[in-house]
C-alpha cells in the first residue's frame, strides 16, 4: 500500500512518505511533534519533553503555536509567511513544488507537516491542505 501511495504521488510530481514517529505508532493528534521529529531528526520523546518544558515555562499547551514557535527558533528556524498572491489556495503540494530543497515545517489551519527537499513526511497525505505560514531551517 505504501509503495502504491508513493508511486501515485511521485507521478503527480510530488513525493509523500508515510512517517509515524510515535513509539507505539499511535495516531493521536501529535502532528506538531511528528513534524518537528522529522526536520530535527529527534525522537518523539525528545521533542515531546522539549515542548513540555517550554509549555510549562509559558503556561501554554505543548502543541500551541507559541510553544513550537519558540522550540523551532531555538534550532535556527525562521518563520515566514505565504505571499498574498493566493492566500486561500496555496497547498502543501504547491509548496513542495516551489521548495525542492531545504527543511520546512508548514502550518495549516489545523495541522503541522514537515517538508524536506520537496517531500512530505507525515502520517497521512496532507498535500491538499492550505499553507498559512511556515518555518524554514537557516542551516
Amino acid at each position: 500500500m505504501l509503495s502504491e501511495v508513493f508511486f501515485y504521488c511521485y507521478h503527480l510530481g510530488m513525493n509523500y512518505i508515510y512517517k509515524n514517529n510515535n513509539p507505539i505508532k499511535k495516531r493521536t493528534g501529535d502532528c506538531v511533534i511528528q513534524a518537528l521529529c522529522n526536520v530535527l531528526d529527534k525522537t518523539w520523546e525528545e521533542v515531546f519533553i522539549g515542548l513540555a518544558e517550554i509549555s510549562l515555562l509559558i503556561y501554554d499547551l505543548p502543541n500551541s503555536n507559541s510553544v513550537w514557535d519558540i522550540y523551532l527558533r531555538n534550532y535556527g528556524f525562521k518563520r515566514k509567511v505565504i505571499p498574498n498572491t493566493c492566500p486561500d489556495c496555496y497547498t502543501v503540494f504547491d509548496f513542495c513544488r516551489d521548495h525542492p530543497n531545504g527543511s520546512f515545517v508548514l502550518a495549516t489551519g489545523s495541522h503541522a507537516v514537515s517538508v524536506i527537499n520537496g517531500t512530505i513526511f507525515d502520517t497521512w497525505n496532507s498535500s491538499n491542505e492550505i499553507v498559512i505560514y511556515y518555518y524554514e531551517s537557516e542551516d
